[in-house]
């Protein structure tokens, strides 16, 4: 299939949109804007990443390209790491399996390790991936290990013709797909507080405050999970000493820096939410613990005197009274509810009830 065909169709999408090739390619397109991107065959993506260009008919054009790797296969890796195109430390980064972010740039090349969701679990449960980029004005190579949705979600709209002027409008993309999947989970987990804080507002003795500090204690631990993936990159974006290039400024510094620190801002009001309704589950546990011990103190104090009672009388000795009449047992009976009834007046007259 010859690049240059603009009526080329890509090949049917797995996972994130391509064709899994034997040495770890996921696809290789050629975009320009306002058209359809074209498949590029095995040979152009060999020229550009051994030569540094493309072929005369796509250099000339205002066109840019996209390399998608799976660098679970040996063979991908080894393949990037022999590009001469690319600077070593970029290649390290596009084959590192380590899930640190990073953003950088050296010369005209932008290159990092980026934070996303995978595609491995439930919408409730979501794990975070990391994919790698290295980003130059004609070129954006990616790799991953696990399946990326918010890259296919890219690929796709670049399918519909949704070109951008540059790839580096790419990895914005993808940051603001992962953004928009965080506020999703956080509206999630907001509705949960919402549930809590409804039934901590009406409590009742049913009421199970067991399971409300359960409830809670998922809210803030997966929102203390996704803190720890959001505020890196929002560190990474504040950081001086970056220098990016001007061509790649305006899609990466200032549209994703203000993506991320707002889903940043969302998350520790969700925080800072959760953490006050814990602080109030607390509060009405501690106070459901006071009154379930004063209810025991109480009958353990009423009881006192009758124990007393009962326990003068069940002594052994010679001349215990009531013991000759058929009406003894009823009483001491008698006896021992007087004086309870005398002690709950005493505590009422002391306020102590």
């Amino acid at each position: 299939m010859m690049a240059g065909t603009a009526s080329s169709t890509l090949p049917e999408p797995i996972s994130e949109g391509g064709t899994l090739l034997r040495d770890g390619l996921i696809w290789a397109i050629f975009c320009r804007p306002g058209h359809e991107p074209v498949e590029l065959e095995r040979s152009v993506v060999t020229q550009r990443l051994l030569t540094g260009a493309f072929p005369p008919e796509l250099a000339e054009t205002d066109g840019w390209a996209w390399f998608h790797f799976d660098i679970v296969h040996t063979l991908s890796r080894t393949q990037i790491e022999s590009i001469p195109s690319l600077p070593e430390e970029v290649r390290q980064v596009l084959t590192n399996l380590e899930r640190s972010i990073r953003l950088d740039s050296e010369d005209e090349t932008v290159f990092g390790a980026l934070p996303a969701f995978d595609d491995t679990t439930t919408d409730d449960d979501r794990n975070v991936s990391t994919w790698r980029f290295a980003l130059q004005p004609d070129l954006l190579v990616t790799t991953r290990r696990h399946p990326i949705p918010a890259l296919g979600v890219v690929f796709h709209e670049l399918r519909r013709r949704l070109v951008p002027r540059s790839p580096a409008y790419l990895v914005d993309r993808a940051l603001l797909e992962f953004a928009d999947t965080l506020r999703r989970d956080f509206a999630r987990l907001d509705d949960q507080l919402d549930r809590a804080e409804d039934v901590l507002l009406m409590l009742d003795r049913d009421t199970d405050l067991g399971r409300m500090s359960g409830l809670l204690g998922l809210v803030r631990r997966r929102s203390t999970e996704l803190r720890r993936v959001l505020a890196p990159v929002d560190r990474l974006f504040h950081d001086e000493e970056l220098e990016l290039p001007e061509w790649a400024e305006d899609d990466l510094r200032d549209r994703s820096q203000r993506q991320v620190h707002a889903a940043l801002d969302d998350l520790l009001a969700l925080q800072d939410r959760a953490r006050s309704l814990q602080d109030e589950l607390t509060s009405n546990q501690a106070e459901e613990t006071n009154h379930r011990l004063y209810i025991v103190s109480l009958g353990t104090t009423l009881m006192l005197p009758a124990t007393f009672v009962t326990g003068f009388f069940g002594m052994n000795t010679g001349g215990m009274f009531l013991t000759n009449g058929s009406w003894g047992t009823v009483e001491a009976g008698g006896l021992c509810f007087a004086i309870m009834l005398g002690t709950w007046v005493l505590l009422k007259f002391t306020r102590l009830l």
